[in-house]
């Protein structure tokens, strides 16, 4: 039995489609086409099976699929014993992150690997809730958030390692008549305008919840990803937008409130796919970032770090 057949089925399982695990990987379609007839040879019986608008794996292909990660699993700690044997941890963790946990939590990583023989290779992007736990079959560890659960959406089955809990703060103009008080309840944010998120990303719910809370609709002018573009045009006057406490340092223009009446902090946590949670290097590297998720985590005296648990 070849291996990379079986994570083929997986990589299928996830992505959907030919075309997507093509991309993924690097390769073109008929390539990943041609491994996965010369798989149906090997097993003998048909993998994969047409629908509406593509394919989906069949009872077979699915079986398959499944185990892929508990031989990766096994051929993970067969290594990380051998590594045990040969010293320290060591190699390359490949780290996938949106960009304002990233700011937060990197430099105190690369602070702490310095001297060791881990390195990281850092990709970021910023994505709805729902579709971090896909790039867990790119990375060895995904660096998301959740404002519904310390586990996001989608990500059932992976690990799943809280960092910190990170409050969301109100960022208004500094002459906004709302900038006097020290905390803002939903009530206050009655008739206000916002900067807000694309629908699906995390921060939308807690414009949901102030909805909720109210009964009175808010308007959101724009939906932006760049926090750094969100506060310049927060400081221009345009709307009130919800930042991260971490990463957020207001100029003049701006002023942060912290929000009280609903829930207003996110859950910040690595994911991973047990086979690749498996090696040293990557339980090491997720170590130093719960670390210095609970140093950001000791200024604000939210919540407290979990260990890791695999998604339910």
């Amino acid at each position: 039995m070849e291996v990379r057949h079986l994570f083929l089925l997986r990589e299928i399982a996830v992505r959907g489609t030919l075309a997507a695990v093509a991309a993924a990987t690097h390769r073109t379609p008929s390539a990943v086409s041609q491994q996965l007839r010369s798989a149906e040879r090997e097993f003998g019986v048909p993998l994969v099976e047409p629908v509406s608008r593509g394919l989906r794996l069949t009872a077979e292909g699915l079986l398959l699929a499944e185990s892929a990660d508990d031989v990766g699993r096994v051929i993970a700690e067969v290594e990380a014993r051998l590594e045990a044997r040969l010293g320290q941890p060591g190699g390359t963790v490949s780290i996938g992150t949106l960009p304002s946990a990233g700011e937060a939590l990197l430099p105190g990583l690369v602070s702490r690997l310095r001297g060791t023989a881990i390195t990281v290779d850092v990709r970021d992007f910023d994505l709805a809730e729902d579709e971090y736990a896909t790039r867990t079959l790119d990375h060895d560890l995904v660096i998301a958030h959740s404002l519904t659960g310390d586990v996001p959406a989608g990500a059932q089955g992976l690990v799943c390692r809280v960092l910190a809990h990170e409050p969301l703060d109100v960022a208004l103009p500094a002459g906004h008549p709302l900038a006097g008080r020290d905390v803002l309840t939903p009530d206050d944010l009655v008739g206000t305008t916002w900067i807000a998120v694309p629908k699906g990303f995390p921060f939308d719910t807690v414009l949901l919840a102030v909805e909720a809370a109210t009964g009175h609709p808010l308007d959101r002018r724009m939906r932006l990803v760049d926090n750094r573009l969100v506060e310049s045009l927060v400081a221009a006057g345009e709307g009130l937008a919800l930042l991260p406490r971490f990463t957020t340092r207001p100029h003049g223009g701006t002023v942060l409130r912290p929000l009280a009446g609903v829930e207003a902090h996110r859950a910040v946590v690595a994911l991973a796919r047990p086979d690749h949670y498996a090696r040293r290097a990557v339980r090491t590297v997720a170590d130093h970032l719960a670390e210095v998720g609970g140093e950001l985590m000791a200024t604000t005296g939210l919540g407290s770090r979990g260990r890791a648990r695999v998604g339910s």
